[in-house]
């Protein structure tokens, strides 16, 4: 085992055992108490007890003696004599030591901030060897801490400033040895006692007995009391529960130290209030900012300070509102030093949520705008006021306070700041404070207003990377993906092209002029029947349009092409349009008639079924709860509108190829939103054309021009170019909010209270409006299988016959892969699905709750991939198309 340990004995009667390696070491395994050796719970008499020290180090992984039977001594053995078995004792239990204080280590968060705590230590203070210190001696054993005993008051307090224990425990049963209360005010009075848990063992009382107040010893500086117990697992149980309680608590407030030194440290002014705006602490730099002393602020609430008059008037309300409902605020702030001087700053005030999930604190970051104006203020203030400390500590808080990008000590900014030139930091910041100072901003202008601020402090690489941020902010499409090469997959690219392009690719000579089929006037029409006296085969099918399954082609057949008006008629009754709109039937008739012969029939999609199918599955999503709960009776009536009208005299081919063939169209609507823009003026056109047909004509002029806003706004989102920007939107308004709010409220009403939030912003409820036409225009892959395949083929039949004709007219061809000799149908259905279905229904059924769409959107996908697999270009398998 090498050399013998020895042992040593302090002055003061401390005694070690140190390995005479590792002298330095004190190994806390051997325990000598007075008039007995104990080695390993091996308790031996010895000749010395009068000269043995008053503190025992012990710490030992070996099992404790069974709690049965008297305990093993061996009297008239001398201390002399039993030394070599002390040492080979010694040498055999330093490895199972060193693995103890391993298994001991501990880490505990703090916040973001990850700490490891060592080994808890332990200080017995008890003037006799008993029952219950051997049972809080082995209860540290068992729970891997250091422990050492103390048996006068002299000793207990060199130990603890010595070793600065977590945890003392002090025998209070009887004050014939010593008064533990007064060794407990003693510790108290040290410094390292603020972090320690003390803990009084008192005498068991019998049952007659009433219990005594703990006062007094929290009076004396105890923490907790301990009933006397000398189970080895009730004195483990009371001192675990102290070091997951307040130990675990004392080590977190210890690390605050480093927190509180960064924040002294800090270049940046920094202020805490609390939750009534009184000042708890400010750093030095904001001492040097505003030349107070911290003594003169804390305590003190905000309102007590002087203000200055060159903020705006209700700057201080906007602050509070923000700052009330958990949000972060930041901006320029004018405020007073204690000179009296105005100081720009730019200000960052974050509230911290505390217990109960309610705002107890604010922190304030404030950075001074350098303006040539603050920097002569601030350089006044350095020479006005007194600091401890020599000139070379003034001038360098100077510096700090000059250079306002931290952190950044590159040979480069050292040799800028000896510079007498301004530096290109310097007027940035000048810069910057203008454009801070503008009374108006646009949300983005705000966003890249901090980005801007966030720079001036930061490293060259991240400013480098914020530019970046910078350039993409400062484009217009900041919702829609970017492609990669056209190689990848034809298909997306060809879609993206044809339903997110507004063309643009201009050839001269080549002008397009769609055949126009307005019919202004319904006088030509028969009289439709009222929805009372339609006839059976149709009414037998509309009693199924509430269901999702409704087959739109079978009410296509036995209407003559005409599903929009009987389908119109039954839906708008259900919903209460005529009511709502104080117009009769009939108007609602002829209204419906007239737009329906405005939709082509000739197209093999973009028909007046289409637009029928539309219409169900917005009354179909309007049904669902979380819709219903979060729209008005308006909404509805807006809803049910514009997905009636919102393909009304389309011509069969895209925006795209309108804008390349030079169409009347495109150049009355400059390119832009051109067939969404046609549909809503053509449908308001043709309303107010015939007073038989206006449905408008008996609301107020307020009610009509809310009602006509939402119609086309609903109608200008079904425009593909917009997709991304409308779902992306959703998500981040509705979707996120809503599932956390899910997340931190489990109870009844919640879901009320979701859709009652929706309801009182008005912008919400256009997002999900949106969202709702969106996807009812584009349902067909969430429709059954036959269903899907049907409108997957009328749609390839529309964009075949666009091809051939760009073709023929010598104008780009917009979709390359819609040729009909070529086209595999399903992978553009599958391309489709992945690049605009998928997620946009994944968001929509997050709200709306659809799962029997979810599952079709899956069978169907599952349906065009077999056929890929297959190398299939058609709709079905050959054989299906037998059969």
């Amino acid at each position: 085992m090498g050399c013998a340990p020895s042992i040593h004995v302090s002055q003061s009667g401390v005694i070690y055992c140190r390995d005479s390696d590792e002298s330095n070491s004190p190994h806390q395994t051997t325990t000598i108490s007075q008039g007995t050796a104990t080695l390993h719970g091996l308790f031996v008499k010895t000749d010395a007890a009068d000269s043995i020290p008053s503190v025992l180090a012990y710490q030992s992984r070996q099992q404790p003696p069974p709690p049965a039977g008297p305990r093993r001594r061996e009297p008239g053995a001398s201390a002399r004599a039993r030394a070599p078995r002390c040492c080979g004792v010694e040498a055999e239990t330093q490895t199972s030591s060193a693995s103890a204080k391993q298994a001991s280590t501990t880490e505990v968060q703090i916040g973001p901030m990850r700490l490891t705590q060592d080994p808890v230590q332990v200080l017995l203070i008890f003037a006799k060897e008993d029952n219950q210190s051997d049972g809080f001696w082995w209860a540290c054993d068992r729970a891997g801490y250091r422990c050492n005993i103390a048996r006068t008051p002299e000793s207990a307090l060199e130990c603890f400033l010595d070793k600065h224990q977590e945890i003392i425990v002090i025998d209070h049963r009887n004050s014939r040895y010593f008064d533990a209360e007064d060794i407990c005010r003693s510790i108290r009075a040290t410094k390292p006692s603020e972090h320690t848990v003390i803990l009084a063992v008192v005498p068991r009382i019998s049952a007659d007995q009433e219990e005594t107040s703990v006062l007094p010893l929290l009076n004396a500086g105890f923490d907790r009391q301990f009933m006397e117990n000398s189970s080895i697992t009730a004195c483990y149980n009371e001192l675990v529960q102290i070091e997951y309680g307040e130990v675990r608590s004392q080590f977190k407030l210890r690390a605050c130290n480093a927190v509180f030194t960064a924040l002294d440290q800090c270049q940046e002014a920094i202020e805490i209030t609390s939750e009534d705006h009184v000042i708890q602490y400010v750093n030095p730099a904001f001492e040097r900012m505003m030349g107070y002393h911290k003594g003169e602020l804390i305590g003190k609430e905000l309102t007590e300070l002087p203000k200055t008059d060159k903020n705006c008037a209700d700057l201080l309300d906007t602050i509070n509102t923000f700052i009330k409902k958990g949000k972060e605020w930041q901006g320029v702030y004018y405020a007073r030093r204690k000179s009296g001087d105005s100081v720009q700053q730019h200000v960052k005030i974050t509230p911290v949520i505390g217990q109960g999930g309610k705002i107890r604190h604010f922190v304030s970051l404030k950075r001074l705008h350098c303006t040539n104006e603050n920097n002569k203020q601030l350089d006044k203030s350095h020479h006005d006021e007194k600091y401890t400390g020599d000139n070379s500590q003034s001038e360098s808080h100077s510096f700090k306070c000059k250079n306002r990008r931290k952190d950044s000590t590159d040979v480069k900014s050292i040799t800028s700041q000896s510079s007498e030139a301004p530096s290109l930091q310097a007027r940035r910041y000048s810069s910057m404070a203008r454009i801070h100072s503008m009374t108006i901003e646009a949300p983005i202008t705000k966003v890249i207003n901090i980005i801007n601020a966030a720079q001036e402090n930061s490293p060259i690489t991240v400013a480098e990377a914020l530019d970046r941020v910078l350039e993409i902010l400062r484009t217009t499409e900041l919702y829609s993906p970017q492609l990669g090469t056209r190689d990848e997959d034809p298909h997306t690219s060809d879609l993206v092209g044809g339903l997110m392009t507004d063309g643009l690719r201009r050839l001269s000579g080549n002008e397009y002029v769609f055949s126009k089929n307005m019919n202004l006037s319904h006088s030509h029409l028969s009289v439709p029947n009222t929805i009372n006296d339609v006839p059976p085969c149709i009414a037998q099918l509309l009693d199924n349009e509430e269901s999702w399954d409704f087959n739109i082609f079978e009410l296509e057949t036995v209407t003559n092409k005409r599903p929009l008006v009987y389908l119109g008629l039954k839906i708008f009754a259900r919903f209460g349009v005529s009511e709502f709109l104080n117009c009769s039937e009939a108007t609602l008739r002829a209204w419906l008639q007239v737009i329906e012969a405005n939709y082509h029939s000739s197209n093999s999609y973009h028909n007046s079924t289409h637009a029928a199918d539309v219409l169900h599955a917005t009354a179909f999503f309007l049904r669902k709860e979380r819709v219903k709960g979060s729209l008005d009776h308006l909404d509805e009536v807006a809803a049910l509108i514009a997905a009636t009208i919102h393909d009304v005299d389309h011509p069969g081919r895209t925006n795209s190829f309108l804008c390349n063939a030079g169409s009347e169209l495109a150049v009355l609507y400059n390119d832009t939103a051109v067939l969404e823009s046609h549909h809503t003026a053509l449908a308001f056109q043709l309303t107010a054309k015939d007073s038989k047909c206006n449905i408008f004509k008996n609301i107020d002029r307020n009610h009509y021009r809310t009602l006509r806003q939402a119609i086309i706004d609903m109608v200008l989102a079904t425009e593909m170019t917009k997709h991304f920007e409308h779902v992306n939107k959703f998500v981040n308004s509705i979707n996120k909010p809503m599932a956390s709010e899910d997340t931190s409220s489990h109870s009844e009403g919640s879901d009320c209270e979701c859709t009652a939030n929706i309801k009182n912003f008005p912008d919400n409820q256009t997002l999900i409006k949106r969202m709702m036409i969106k996807c009812a225009d584009v349902a067909n892959p969430c429709r059954p299988l036959e269903l899907c395949i049907e409108w997957a083929g009328r749609i390839s039949e529309e964009y075949f016959a666009q091809t051939d004709e760009e073709k023929r007219q010598g104008l780009p061809v917009v979709m390359p892969v819609f040729d009909r000799n070529t086209c595999s149908i399903p992978k553009s259905q599958i391309s489709f699905i992945d690049y605009f279905i998928t997620d946009m229904f994944d968001a929509w059924d997050a709200f709306a709750h659809l799962p029997v769409l979810m599952q079709h959107l899956a069978n169907n996908y599952k349906h065009w991939k077999t056929l890929d697999e297959l190398k299939c270009k058609s709709l079905r398998l050959p054989t299906e198309n037998n059969n």
